[in-house]
């Protein structure tokens, strides 16, 4: 078994592709002592090493302008990866990327409990895994009946209620909470766009502008 790995491809594997990053990130071995110039492989015992060095000198990053942003403002080098997969602020998922602004928005408005009324159980159990334990989330099934009582505990509970009418969402759910009473109308969020990250967005961009 080898003690050694080719650089260019590990530099690859990390996300550096071919040209401008991979040029960079191979002056920052040289730079830390890890290899010299010229050399086309490193030792696995330095691989710990050089992953570290990497990760605090280069941001690395997709196209999307949110991933880019957040590259910028990481304090250390943006550099754009071979691939999106690769990209650590989205891992290639417009999904993962748009629950890690929600969250971020959510905190920042001081937003904690989170209501989605709408949305296949399939789609409903995606937003459970994509936003994880940050928020307290529940969700409405827009299929099954559901009581003013009922509804109008949600509304109390919920800092922020998403209504997914691009969803599977029935007048008779939708109706209890789309004119909520007048002090709980600045929470609730028509959202008319399918996709988890069109919910999150449409999220995001309300908590921006604040309570109507």
């Amino acid at each position: 078994m080898s003690a050694d790995v080719e650089i260019d491809a590990w530099l690859a594997d990390l996300g550096f592709g071919a040209g401008p990053s991979r040029t960079a990130a191979r002056a920052a071995l040289e730079e830390a002592d890890l290899t010299r110039a010229g050399r086309a492989r490193i030792s696995m015992l330095k691989l710990e090493r050089a992953t570290a060095a990497l990760k605090a000198r280069f941001s690395l990053h997709c196209p999307s302008p949110a991933c880019t942003h957040a590259a910028r403002a990481s304090g250390r080098q943006p550099l754009l990866a071979v691939a999106k997969a690769s990209c650590p602020h989205c891992g290639g998922s417009d999904n993962s990327r748009a629950a890690r602004d929600f969250v971020a928005a959510c905190a920042r408005a001081g937003t904690r409990r989170l209501l989605v009324v709408g949305g296949s159980p399939s789609v409903r159990e995606e937003l459970r895994a994509a936003l994880g334990s940050a928020l307290e989330l529940r969700c409405v099934d827009g299929t099954e009946r559901r009581t003013h009582e009922r509804a109008r505990g949600d509304l109390e509970w919920a800092d922020l209620v998403l209504l997914w009418g691009a969803t599977e969402l029935d007048h008779k759910v939708s109706a209890h909470y789309a004119r909520p009473p007048t002090a709980q109308r600045g929470k609730v969020v028509h959202v008319a766009r399918r996709g988890i990250a069109a919910l999150l967005t449409a999220a995001v961009e309300h908590l921006r502008r604040g309570p109507a």
